[in-house]
């Protein structure tokens, strides 16, 4: 049976850090055990800036660099924090800044401006080179180290209409502009990653010109760009185009993960960049894909979303989607944390230990940095001592408890494990109520059980990100038919001539019984057995036996109910002293 995911969600508001015209104040600095544990914690600095353009991690000397894309700005700045979230400083960059990438050797940083692209030594912050561009377009350009150069794409027009013209792909040789002969209609975005440092990923945008945009990479390693494989996504009616928020590579070179707020979060294989095998699961309804990002150690994948209230704005999981373990989820609410993750807004450091996320508000006039941390390592989980029901034997209609245990190595998670349960049976698969394991490991699952007959419970633990997930535990059951009953209300006497009457009430457990119920009328006196007429059952369980006797003595009277679908039978006597 396929395991059934569940998701754990944190609150993503362990600690907030807000910048001021005074400096640096913290609000709530993050506790110890946040910090040093295996459990995930979350620091937030709140950005100095309302426009967001790029973020570029740099675990060389732990550093974020963060610039703002205002159009019109002539003071915009590179913010640098360090990986405990506090500003350590700025670089001025200038007109319209709107991408930035590092060097393989981290040594370099590159920011692309109104009129030119800007390098800057991450050692002293001195001015190392300047790139002139093809045009000073008021349209932002995309930044990418690749093959040991500096690679850009621009669309050369003044204007506001960015999205709808044409882009063309540029290099530099020192501080001299070389024009690829790439280009293609509407924004192009460019990714490269230091673990595959020969490679430049170059994927098209969506726009009234380009309805059916496309994904490729170049081997940058030579003099010139050798393209790889291309994909383009829409179907033969024109349905299904990617609308791509952001790209990413996994560290070892073999996958590409695309941020398709149309589809979710795509995987492809790098070999022809058709659909890997195993795709990651769907992101939560109402959320749309905005960023994604590989660890770089490759152990995890983050997925940012762009979502409202209470669905998760992101999603930290395996990086293998085989692995079946559940994502942990951060929801994103409020003036302390942003509302959602901005397209290309995540980054990890290299180790995997941290992870940088630009959320935003619903205005997207205030950013903020999250500094994530992963747990340090992963522990087994196990059901232990079988499962069992309460009570002992299951009845159609009635509830049900499916009790167990589940046992965890390593420290307590932060919030309560959660177990789901499918019930199997003659009409096919149920998912049950998924439900929080108590601090002892003991958990219920509860069930009303629909069908008579056999069932199969099925239990799963999907793990967390410090959990692997456990072996199904399953368990056999009949379901019975639920019980009925018979009370019977009869005179201890009765004269024969005068009659009597007994009346009386059916009730029953689970579903509530049907309508037009009779009950069959045996009498026993001393002249035999026989059968009477059959009493009906009211709408409220009641019902009525006439009868005049025709012997005195002992009479007994046998009312019995046969039973339905999901009822049993029952019977009840009462015994009359009959006089003439």
């Amino acid at each position: 049976m396929s395991r059934k995911r569940h998701s754990v969600r944190i609150a993503a508001t362990l600690a907030a850090l807000t910048l001021g015209t005074a400096g640096l104040t913290a609000l709530a600095p993050p506790s110890a055990h946040a910090a040093d544990g295996p459990e995930p914690s979350d620091t937030v600095a709140k950005l100095p800036m309302s426009s967001y353009a790029a973020m570029v991690v740099d675990s060389v000397h732990e550093r974020v660099y963060v610039t703002d894309g205002q159009a019109r700005a002539t003071n915009s700045q590179v913010h640098i924090y360090n990986f405990q979230g506090q500003k350590t400083g700025s670089v001025a960059v200038g007109t319209v800044p709107s991408g930035m990438a590092l060097s393989t050797d981290s040594g370099t940083l590159y920011v692309s401006q109104s009129s030119a692209v800007l390098a800057f030594s991450t050692e002293t912050w001195e001015r190392t080179g300047i790139v002139g561009t093809a045009t000073a377009p008021t349209c932002p350009r995309d930044v990418a180290f690749a093959g040991g150069k500096e690679w850009h794409a621009e669309t050369p027009y003044n204007g506001t209409d960015c999205t709808n013209f044409w882009s063309g792909l540029y290099g530099s040789t020192g501080n001299t502009l070389v024009n690829t002969g790439w280009n293609a209609a509407s924004r192009l975005r460019l990714e490269s990653d230091p673990e595959v440092p020969d490679r430049l990923v170059m994927a098209q945008t969506r726009s009234t010109t380009e309805t059916n945009p496309f994904v490729t990479f170049f081997d940058a390693s030579g003099d010139t760009l050798v393209r790889g494989p291309e994909r383009r996504f829409a179907d033969a009616q024109g349905q299904g185009g990617l609308d791509m928020k952001d790209v990413a590579q996994s560290p070892d070179g073999r996958r590409i993960a695309v941020a398709d707020a149309a589809y979710g979060t795509r995987l492809l294989d790098t070999a022809d960049l058709s659909d890997a095998p195993v795709p990651y699961q769907p992101l939560p309804e109402g959320a749309k894909a905005s960023a994604v990002a590989f660890s770089g150690d490759g152990t995890y994948i983050a997925r940012g979303a762009s979502a409202t209230g209470s669905t998760p704005d992101l999603l930290v999981q395996p990086a293998d989607p085989a692995s079946g373990r559940a994502p942990l989820e951060f929801v994103f609410e409020g003036a302390l944390d942003g509302d959602r993750v901005v397209p290309r807004g995540l980054g990890w450091s290299a180790d995997g230990s941290r992870l940088f996320a630009v959320t935003t508000d619903r205005t997207t006039t205030e950013y903020w940095l999250h500094i994530i941390k992963p747990p340090a390592a992963q522990y087994d989980s196990r059901f232990t001592g079988g499962l069992s029901t309460t009570p002992g034997q299951p009845v159609v209609g009635e509830p049900v408890g499916i009790r167990g245990r589940l046992e965890l190595d390593g420290p307590a998670p932060a919030e309560p494990a959660r177990v789901t349960a499918v019930r199997h049976d003659a009409n096919g698969d149920r998912k049950l109520a998924p439900v929080e394991v108590d601090p002892d490991g003991s958990f219920t699952v509860l069930d009303v059980p629909s069908l008579v007959g056999d069932a199969t419970y099925t239990v799963s633990f999907t793990g967390d990100v410090t959990h692997r997930p456990a072996e199904d535990v399953s368990l056999a059951v009949t379901v019975a038919k639920a019980p009925t009953a018979l009370t019977l209300r009869a005179p201890a006497e009765a004269v024969r001539s005068e009659g009597l009457t007994i009346t009386g009430t059916l009730t029953g457990q689970g579903r509530a019984l049907p309508a037009g119920i009779t009950l069959s009328v045996v009498r026993t006196d001393r002249k035999g057995t026989g059968t009477l007429t059959s009493a009906a059952v009211a709408a409220d369980g009641t019902f009525t036996v006439n009868d005049l006797p025709r012997a005195a003595g002992q009479v007994t009277y046998e009312i019995g109910y046969a039973g339905d679908e999901l009822h049993a039978g029952s019977t009840a006597t009462a015994t009359v002293r009959v006089r003439n």
